[in-house]
């Protein structure tokens, strides 16, 4: 082996289906990929992956179905210069994505063409340069044999942290200003969409940091946010930091791409169980897709025993999430920001599911629209923007406050 030397050993962890190291204290830092020291390629009738790395780092592999994926996580990876199309030489292994998993971890994600395992992994470093090289090879599997390994293990080292319980809202003051929970979309591992000049992730994480500063100059509202950084937060732990904050309202942001049609402006969606066109339910279900990164599927999120409750509950927050989303088209109307032929609609976005907060998901813009993507890398239209939001709130929390001291008496 030269100059090589091999980790600490690599533990097969059956019932979870992963493959797991050891953490070393010698490991420290962040790693950076050498993207030309990586490739993942046919081998025979199944895949080699290798990825060159500056230092070794600790590192799991395991495996997740419905797509069949690979997932290695890290910690930590700076993937800078690293492009999927050239990593990807070959048939088996078809899509690749990779960035920020939770602060400190990080996540390589690749997708299967057809069910394969693991057959060995090892990681490598040069006892002269730390440079470390990990090498993993696949075998085909039967899909009983994938589906038998494949799952996340749980560990509290590496993942999400498990929401935690929710106690009933406090009535609030109401004089007080409002918590906004700022849902800037996407993040870390997931990109969201992504042009040559801008990707979603980095673009609206600008603009809640942009719209929280309008919102808390205002007087009339405090801001929190889903993530403050460029790291991936689980569509569940979106909606669980808005109920720990006691937020009156939330709002998630985004500037998605659609092939379908010709789609320009901002346009505002609240939940429904049917979306309100073809469109509106492709968009939700990729949105939904970026959770299977983490392992998860938000796509029944309900508990059947408690179905009945959350639809009594939201019988009340439903009205108020549709007026807050007309009275936003309406704040940046009178901005004059384009908007929509159809600015209102609905789908199935699990981010919205929060039975007793207000929500709504606002497209301020398409990435996929010239014109669009022109005014979403403009700051001063931006800022526009951030006011129209901050005046359409302005006119919701008057209006709600009007109709809740109705039914007050």
């Amino acid at each position: 082996m030269g100059r090589l030397i091999a980790l600490t050993a690599l533990i097969w962890a059956l019932a979870a289906g992963a493959w797991a190291q050891s953490g070393s204290s010698r490991f420290s830092g962040l790693a950076r990929i050498d993207a030309a020291a990586s490739h993942v390629r046919d081998a025979g009738q199944g895949a080699e992956i290798t990825l060159g790395l500056s230092q070794g780092v600790p590192y799991r592999l395991f495996t997740l179905a419905e797509p069949p994926r690979l997932v290695l996580d890290f910690q930590e990876v700076d993937w800078s210069g690293l492009a999927a199309g050239k990593l990807l030489q070959g048939d088996r292994i078809t899509a690749a994505q990779f960035g920020t998993y939770v602060p400190g971890w990080s996540r390589l994600v690749l997708q299967l063409a057809k069910p394969m395992k693991v057959a060995s992994a090892a990681m490598q470093v040069d006892q002269v340069t730390a440079a470390a090289s990990l090498a993993v090879t696949l075998e085909p599997a039967t899909a009983e044999q994938f589906a038998a390994r494949a799952g996340a293990p749980q560990d509290p080292r590496w993942d999400l942290p498990a929401p935690e319980a929710i106690e009933g809202k406090a009535e609030r003051d109401e004089n007080a200003p409002l918590l906004v929970m700022l849902d800037p979309g996407h993040g870390g591992i997931d990109p969201g969409a992504e042009t040559e000049v801008v990707v979603e992730k980095h673009l609206m994480l600008q603009f809640a940091r942009e719209l929280g500063e309008a919102l808390v100059r205002s007087g009339q509202f405090t801001v929190q946010m889903t993530r403050n950084d460029d790291y991936f937060v689980s569509l569940e732990r979106r909606i669980a930091l808005a109920h720990q904050a006691g937020a009156d309202v939330f709002i998630s942001l985004h500037a998605d791409t659609i092939s379908e049609g010709r789609a320009h402006g901002s346009t505002v969606y609240t939940l429904s169980k049917d979306a309100s066109d073809a469109a509106s339910a492709k968009l939700a279900e990729r949105h939904l897709r970026g959770d299977l990164l983490s392992g998860t599927d938000l796509s029944q999120a309900d508990d059947g025993v408690t179905s009945v409750m959350l639809d009594l509950a939201r019988q009340e927050t439903q009205p108020r999430s549709d007026a807050l989303a007309a009275a936003l088209i309406g704040g940046l109307r009178a901005q004059g920001q384009p908007i929509n032929n159809r600015p209102l609609r609905s789908a199935g976005f699990s981010v919205l599911k929060s039975a007793d907060i207000p929500s709504v998901l606002v497209e301020i813009g398409f990435l996929s629209s010239k014109r669009d993507l022109k005014n979403l890398v403009d700051a001063e239209w931006r800022a526009k923007a951030a006011r129209g939001i901050l005046n359409g709130l302005i006119t919701w929390r008057a209006q709600d406050d009007a109709r809740r001291a109705l039914v007050r008496q």
